[in-house]
């Protein structure tokens, strides 16, 4: 489980992030988070695995406080909680199975990491990752020859090669068009439904959330102003979180396929 309780995050420049949040997240569940630009949304899910420093409050994750954590117990915690970006963060000239691989080289001894000696279990867990993205037969492709939402996926077969409880992701289909983008949404929910892991989306686009989520939380100026089942959600809930604003639909992204 992942505790807020009144955490408060303020930025050395002044800026709060999050004021005074208290949420309670069970394993298994499937939440996106909505909400302007600068609204708190990445500053949400980057203080559960201690990206940002939260500056008061506490919060707990499987029963230990984030906020003690040093050294090597902070890097093995770090292990079971995966993060996904919009950016994709992959090797572009390596192949789709070498960047899932890289999801092992903490756990490896520095001579296989060095000349990228892997064993036969190993390889056939990258494969299977990669199958349970839909793109196996990407294999032996190189990353930069795949489309965004094939990149994307990788990413994701990468996170789910390192075993994780927990998985983390900043706008991960902000960079892709909207049929792309339903189909990685599609992804997540398949690999939540799948395997009870943990997902936490910050997204841009309400009705991607609505339609692929289990629960929604709707952050304003770094206050939740909404948390509650999809189902339940309103015209006049999401005039809260936007205040007037425009609510933002995939369909008028301009992006990349």
């Amino acid at each position: 489980m992942i505790s807020f309780r009144n955490v408060t995050k303020v930025y050395p420049n002044g800026v709060v992030g999050l004021r005074h949040v208290t949420l309670d997240i069970q394993q298994g569940e499937f939440v996106a988070i909505i909400g302007l630009s600068g609204a708190g949304k990445s500053t949400l899910i980057r203080t559960i695995n201690r990206m940002i420093e939260i500056t008061e409050g506490e919060l707990v994750v499987d029963d230990v406080d984030v906020s003690k954590l040093k050294g090597k117990a902070l890097r093995l915690f770090r292990r079971r909680i995966g993060m996904i970006f919009q950016s994709f963060n992959l090797i572009t000239r390596s192949t789709a199975i070498k960047n899932v691989l890289t999801s092992l080289v903490p756990d490896m001894p520095w001579y296989k990491t060095l000349f990228g000696i892997y064993s036969k279990a190993q390889k056939i867990a990258s494969l299977e990752a990669l199958d349970k993205v839909g793109i196996l037969e990407k294999a032996y492709t190189r990353c930069d020859q795949l489309s965004g939402g094939q990149q994307q996926r990788v990413a994701l077969a990468r996170t789910l090669n390192q075993k994780p409880t927990i998985i983390l992701a900043d706008e991960p289909v902000a960079a892709l068009d909207p049929i792309t983008a339903k189909m990685v949404m599609g992804d997540f929910a398949k690999i939540n439904e799948e395997t009870n892991i943990t997902i936490l989306i910050n997204i841009h686009h309400v009705d991607l959330a609505l339609d692929y989520a289990k629960r929604l939380i709707g952050i304003r100026d770094g206050e939740i102003v909404y948390d509650g089942p999809v189902k339940n959600v309103t015209q006049e809930i999401l005039d809260e979180i936007y205040k007037g604003k425009d609510i933002p639909k995939s369909e008028q992204a301009d992006v990349q396929g």
